[in-house]
């Protein structure tokens, strides 16, 4: 059986590998700049952020509080249509993005302390994309009153949006393709992804090549569908109940975590915020440091807060709610506390353990990349922090994966319609990814994963940019609303 099983594991990454490696070559499509290689996609995602903040006026700094005050949920009651309540419609999406690419330790990794810098300064730009999609995602959801169910998300805004502006055949064909591409995100960076790293940080910290999973990828990969099977079953309202517990737990077991880490080096904290501000502006120029520490900064912020690649809007399109802007201006507290928050957390752990300085990783970081670059940052402060980091990493995996799992059906359902069959042969398909994402190496995974969310990004932006002037009407209502009083907190 030893035998076998690490041969099982080897032939699904070979298997996978040429996939993973055609849809990652056209999606980033990378031009040459200063001797950088700069991923179109990369530049697709800063631009809408930019745009969406401009047009919107800063949105993310005029509607924080006020976001605050929803989230609460001083502006919904259980009566109003949807499934879930705005703190619950939060917690499942911020559950879906606060994964594994939060602590993997990429940017800093490949970009160097630097890159930290540019993935705060992207996760506060993606706030703008963020509400943007989030308000359409609720505007045109579909409200299933026989079921008491709701279907939304770029699928549905992109289709009935666009045709209410004159350009059906291009909503349907945005929606299509965002469809597609959201099922295999759900399969890859949803689910394979988060296997894959949750199985080798458990592997880490139960003995490495000595662990009883060494070689059975397959095996923990079957363990986490079970757990996954049991809460997907329930659909959004289960999956909401579950995140809206996890997500305060994780998110608080981690920054507690990684708060004794920054303490333990607290002479060295300066010294880590200054290699990050050298690395974003790095002596080597345009030519090398600045170019690749921004690219890898806002690529890995892109990856785990998802502003513009439209997939929590899925989520968000469930609230209980009859104000779209409401739930917009929510939404966009995700990527604060998921990248300003999480990332940077990550980031300052892993530059004041001495791992990772201006220019890149350090001898310290002794090749390790991804969770293992984590964990070995937060082992070297206090030995048993990687048994904390697995704990964290396993709740982190598995709130991704049962969120991921409501996207990725809706958008299946779209594309072959709704009904227990449909559903049914998705999350078989969905579990079965797990086991196979958890069997491979991390290379593919990464590869599919990123190709897949990024291409998302490609129809979903295309449709805010032509639909952003209704959100902009709905926004100039909600905020007249407010100052007239026409729209009060419930408490009052």
């Amino acid at each position: 059986m030893n035998a076998f099983a690490p041969t099982l594991d080897d032939r699904i990454s070979a298997w996978v590998q040429p996939w993973a490696d055609a849809v990652a070559g056209v999606v980033f499509y990378a031009v040459p700049v200063s001797g950088t290689q700069v991923p179109l996609i990369v530049g697709w995602l800063i631009v809408a952020a930019l745009v969406f903040t401009v047009y919107f006026r800063a949105i993310q700094w005029r509607g924080f509080a006020h976001a605050l005050a929803v989230v609460r949920g001083r502006y919904s009651h259980p009566g109003m249509a949807g499934e879930v309540t705005p703190f619950q419609a939060l917690s499942a999406a911020v559950s879906g993005t606060v994964g594994l690419g939060n602590i993997a330790g990429v940017a800093v990794s490949l970009g160097g302390a630097g890159a930290t810098f540019w993935m705060v300064l992207a996760g506060l730009l993606g706030m703008a994309s963020k509400f943007t999609e989030v308000t359409l995602g609720v505007k045109y959801r579909n409200l299933h009153q026989r079921a008491g169910t709701v279907s939304g998300g770029p699928m549905r805004y992109l289709s009935r949006g666009l045709a209410e502006r004159g350009w059906p055949r291009l909503g349907r064909a945005l929606a299509g393709f965002f469809a597609v591409c959201c099922v295999g995100g759900a399969l890859g960076g949803g689910n394979m992804f988060q296997a894959n790293q949750s199985y080798q940080q458990v592997l880490a910290v139960t003995g490495g090549e000595a662990s009883l999973l060494a070689g059975r990828g397959w095996l923990f990969g079957v363990g986490m569908a079970l757990l996954v099977g049991l809460i997907i079953l329930g659909g959004i309202r289960s999956i909401a109940r579950v995140t809206a517990r996890i997500v305060p737990l994780m998110a608080a077991l981690y920054l507690l975590a990684g708060l004794v880490v920054l303490a333990l080096h607290a002479d060295r904290l300066p010294w880590a915020l200054g290699q990050v501000l050298v690395g974003a502006w790095s002596a080597e120029g345009v030519a090398g440091g600045v170019v690749s520490a921004m690219i890898q900064g806002f690529k890995r912020a892109a990856f785990s807060n998802e502003a513009g690649v439209g997939s929590a809007a899925i989520a968000h399109s469930a609230v209980q709610t009859d104000q779209s802007v409401s739930q917009g201006l929510a939404a966009l507290l995700e990527p604060f506390i998921d990248t300003v928050v999480i990332c940077t957390m990550t980031a300052l752990v892993i530059v004041v353990t001495g791992h990772v300085d201006a220019q890149g990783p350090t001898a310290l970081a002794g090749g390790a990349q991804g969770v293992a670059l984590t964990s070995r940052a937060f082992g070297s402060a206090v030995a048993w922090f990687p048994w904390v980091l697995a704990l964290a990493v396993v709740l982190f995996a598995y709130s991704t994966m049962i969120t991921w799992s409501y996207y990725g059906l809706k958008a299946w359902t779209y594309l072959l319609g709704e009904g227990p069959l449909s559903e049914g042969v998705f999350k078989a398909l969905f579990l079965a990814g797990v086991v196979v994402g958890a069997s491979m190496g991390l290379g593919p995974v990464i590869d599919f994963s990123d190709a897949m969310i990024f291409a998302m990004a490609l129809a979903n932006i295309i449709g805010l940019y032509l639909l952003m002037p209704v959100v902009r009407e709905e926004l100039d209502r909600y905020w007249a609303a407010l100052h007239t009083g026409a729209l009060r907190p419930l408490s009052q």
